[in-house]
């Protein structure tokens, strides 16, 4: 099971506008939110995620969702009609700008696959989303190194833990992508080495991050974090505690999706 923290935060739901939309790549949109909400957020960094609520169907639905995503919000989510009630997803966000606040936020797409995806590559400035704070997951222990794995969906988190971990951090980083144009530039300590890998266009999410993760010098005295892909975060924690050592406590790693089954919603 994965072991990320989630975090119910005073915030609870935080209505946003949609200020503006951009391709920053082939496979990566980034939507800007905005709006009087969100002044209130309390912005931490690093791999800070959130539920995002995408209406389907204008946005009177959104006023009725819960403030928070526990087992009790949830079931209150679930008693909302099927043909009206947001699609739920989870996101980082990717930057945050104060006076006046907006969030940044990448979305991965594959073209009409899913539903946040095509959604991002079409929204229109002025459109209703709303999201629910859930934390940070990064929540390293006291060890020598760090040492982050991520395919594309989990980029953002690496990146923006890579932006704001100590600068005298060390360790290594290995992001995986299926597009090589899809790389994005990194804000990285002098003593962590990024290291970008690109996998086959057939090939599954993990085919070339685990294989780096494998060349790597790993010993116990280490904080990891893999995220990305089910496949990916779970292979990277098998091998860093059956075969290198590592203590259990010392791995945080979630899968933020599953390979042929999209996000629950």
């Amino acid at each position: 099971m994965p072991n990320i923290s989630v975090t119910h935060s005073d915030s609870g739901l935080v209505r946003v506008v949609v200020q503006r939309r951009e391709e920053v790549s082939p496979h990566i949109i980034r939507v800007t939110f905005g709006g009087a909400d969100l002044e209130r957020f309390e912005y931490k960094g690093f791999d800070q995620w959130f539920r995002l609520a995408i209406p389907i169907r204008g946005d009177a639905s959104l006023h009725k969702m819960p403030t928070k995503f526990g087992i009790g919000g949830y079931l209150k989510y679930l008693t909302l009609p099927k043909g009206t009630r947001p699609v739920i997803r989870n996101y980082t966000i990717r930057q945050f700008r104060e006076n006046p606040a907006e969030m940044d936020v990448d979305f991965v797409v594959h073209g009409t696959d899913g539903y946040a995806g095509p959604w991002a590559a079409s929204v229109e400035p002025g459109t209703e989303a709303a999201f629910i704070d859930q934390g940070c997951g990064w929540n390293p222990v006291d060890a020598d190194r760090s040492l982050i794995v991520a395919d594309e969906s989990g980029m953002p988190a690496a990146l923006g833990i890579l932006r704001d971990m100590p600068r005298d951090a060390r360790g290594t980083a290995i992001i995986e992508t299926f597009d090589e144009r899809d790389q994005q530039f990194v804000n990285a300590p002098d003593g962590v080495n990024v290291r970008w890998v690109v996998r086959g266009g057939d090939e599954e999410p993990g085919a070339a991050a685990l294989p780096a993760l494998k060349e790597e010098e790993i010993g116990s005295d280490l904080y990891a974090f893999a995220v990305g892909e089910s496949g990916l975060a779970t292979g990277a924690r098998r091998y860093l505690v059956g075969e290198c050592g590592v203590p259990k406590a010392n791995v945080t790693f979630s899968g933020y999706w599953k390979l042929g089954k999209a996000a629950p919603s």
